[in-house]
């Protein structure tokens, strides 16, 4: 994929290009005053596409048969507990990998203790922004990527903080694969996993969001003399409650490492990793990440980009960034933005620091766009084929599990719904059944309220936001799964997650 560079990246524009040649000062000074006709300078920018559909569909295939045969692609989230270590361990790997130069390294670490933050130099690989070095946590979602000898790897660094679950949701709704960092110092694992801890809570989201596979690192075990007590002590906590999350015990992971001294990253050797090395002979965590199994992409589905990122490019031209969930899309392909009129052509595709003349279902990419009046374009907007649009919902039903929760949902019950990057004030407007959890057959219908640990199907309806409601634009999850799934969340704690059933309107 692409050759290094800057590490921590939050998810950039494109590179910005000089402007043509033949173009003389006089008409730059027009550019810069909007004086130069638009409408023009949009026809010349909007590329050609190369390929017919099904031409392009079998150019994918070749593609993906070439990548089982070498390095498999998957997006990996970095989830977890705040102050475990995440962007640490994502920092040093990427170092031990090669991703970041010795130039870097020495660089954070000197401005890391100037700014009286010495232990945070591996973190600031990834956490990039002045406010988040300063606070020392991580805010928004880091992408980075590097290879390992079967695999490429795109990184979703995700904060932990509950403050920025928002974020976390984003950076989840992207990934293949979870790496759960988990605290293994004196109470630190326990305070993220009680209630309302981190740990706990991410760990549901990812696997409601459809990750199936996690690697658990038990991390700053150098903190209690790598005790191989306490090391089990937190995997036999871990085990039962990943299996009740829906974790399947043949795709969950477990491995002691020590991120800020590098032990058992790339290699489990040397004087740091001395004591570990005395009861620990198992694989390193870039062995674990090397058996992760990329899913399988539905490339010949309708093409489904919700945009979780946006950037404002110079002149008429806007990039945005966010994960291919279906389909195939190349450059000079008109696309439909979801809710609203507008449509946009792709002028240029960026995949891994590349640019690439199409992008498939599975990737993370960043699309320029041009002939588009981006006042519609907003985080959280669905990118697709006018031929083939995403049904937009105001009300709809949808199958959901109920969690651990103190109040019991009741019909007009007050949310916040969760669906991609978009969040959107919404009411539980009719409770139609319980369902029995394994079977899924009604147990009861019309039930008056809804407990905990309860699965029901319910009526959702969008709440207005000012003077309007605006639908937000989801698919029934039998039409196409990661469309499908929504989260739901009620004063700062996730309540609910489920798949769409219908789009009622």
């Amino acid at each position: 994929m692409g050759s290094p560079a800057k590490v921590g990246k939050k998810a950039a524009p494109p590179t910005k290009t000089a402007p043509p040649a033949y173009l003389d000062q006089s008409q730059l000074d027009l550019s810069g005053l909007n004086l130069v006709n638009k409408e023009v300078s949009k026809a010349e920018e909007a590329p050609k596409m190369s390929f017919a559909h099904d031409k392009l569909l079998e150019e994918v295939r070749k593609s993906l048969d070439a990548q089982r045969k070498g390095k498999q692609a998957l997006s990996l989230v970095v989830i977890g507990h705040v102050d475990a270590g995440k962007s640490t361990l994502m920092g040093r790997l990427l170092y031990e990998l090669g991703r970041m130069d010795e130039r870097t390294r020495a660089a954070n670490e000197r401005n890391s203790t100037k700014a009286g933050k010495s232990s945070f130099s591996w973190a600031w690989s990834l956490d990039g922004t002045s406010e988040e070095r300063e606070r020392g946590i991580t805010m928004d979602v880091a992408l980075e990527s590097f290879s390992t000898t079967k695999r490429q790897i795109t990184v979703l660094d995700a904060p932990g903080h509950k403050e920025f679950i928002p974020n976390m949701i984003s950076g989840a709704s992207r990934a293949d694969c979870a790496l759960l960092v988990v605290d293994a110092s004196t109470g630190e694992f326990e305070s993220g996993f009680e209630r309302g801890g981190q740990t706990r809570e991410h760990l549901v989201l990812a696997r409601s969001l459809g990750v199936a596979q996690v690697i658990v690192a038990i991390n700053k075990l150098d903190q209690v003399q790598w005790g191989k007590n306490r090391y089990e002590e937190i995997c036999a906590l871990l085990r039962p409650f990943l299996t009740q999350s829906g974790f399947h015990s043949a795709k969950t992971s477990f491995i002691p490492i020590g991120a800020m001294l590098g032990v058992n990253l790339v290699a489990c050797e040397g004087e740091d990793a001395k004591q570990l090395l005395e009861w620990y002979q198992g694989p390193t965590l870039v062995d674990l990440l090397d058996k992760l199994e990329p899913p399988s992409r539905d490339i010949t589905a309708p093409a489904r980009i919700p945009v979780s990122n946006i950037f404002k490019g110079q002149g008429s031209g806007i990039s945005v960034s966010g994960r291919v969930l279906s389909g195939v899309v190349q450059v000079g392909e008109r696309l439909r933005i979801l809710p609203g009129d507008e449509t946009a052509v792709v002028k240029s595709i960026e995949v891994e620091e590349e640019n690439v003349p199409w992008v498939a279902a599975g990737s993370n990419a960043i699309l320029a766009l041009v002939s588009v009046d981006s006042v519609q374009l907003t985080i959280g907007s669905v990118l697709c084929p006018p031929a083939n649009p995403v049904p937009l919902a105001l009300t709809f039903t949808a199958r959901i599990l109920i969690f651990d929760l103190q109040v019991p949902i009741i019909a007009g019950a007050m949310v916040e719904l969760f669906h991609h990057s978009r969040d959107v004030p919404a009411s539980v407007s009719k409770l139609i059944a319980t369902l029995d959890r394994a079977s899924g057959k009604v147990v009861k219908s019309n039930p008056r309220v809804l407990g905990k640990a309860s699965s029901a199907e319910v009526q959702i309806t969008i709440r207005s936001t000012g003077s309007s409601t605006r639908p937000i634009p989801l698919e029934p999850y039998a039409a196409n799964k990661a469309m499908g799934r929504i989260l739901i969340r009620r004063e700062g704690e996730t309540i609910a997650a489920g798949i769409v059933m219908e789009v009622l309107g």
